[in-house]
C-alpha cells in the first residue's frame, strides 16, 4: 500500500513538472489577457457614481422644496470630502 501511494505521489509530481514546463515553453506565445473586462468594470463604476449623484442631488433640492418653497436652492455641500471646500460661482452653505 505504502509503494502504491509513493507511486501515485510520483506521478502527480512527474506530471505536474511535465506540466508547467509545457506552459513555461508555450506562455511567450499565447495572447495578452484582454483589458475589457477591467474597462467595462471602471465604466460600469464611473457611470452608477454619476446616476448615484443625481439622484441624491435631487432629494435634496425635494426636501429642500419642501421646507422652503418658490426659494432657490443653495448647493449641496459634499458627502464623502470633510475638507474646507470653496465655491467660484454661488454661495457657500450655511450648514457647514
Amino acid at each position: 500500500m505504502t509503494s502504491y501511494v509513493w507511486r501515485k505521489y510520483a506521478d502527480y509530481i512527474y506530471t505536474k513538472w511535465e506540466r508547467m514546463i509545457l506552459w513555461t515553453m508555450v506562455e511567450p506565445y499565447s495572447r495578452p489577457k484582454s483589458f475589457t473586462p477591467l474597462v467595462t468594470i471602471y465604466v460600469a463604476a464611473f457611470y452608477t457614481g454619476v446616476v448615484g449623484s443625481a439622484i441624491t442631488e435631487q432629494l435634496y433640492k425635494e426636501k429642500y422644496w419642501e421646507d422652503h418653497p418658490g426659494q432657490a436652492v443653495p448647493l449641496m455641500k459634499p458627502k464623502f470630502y470633510g475638507g474646507p471646500w470653496r465655491v467660484q460661482q454661488g454661495e457657500v452653505p450655511a450648514s457647514q
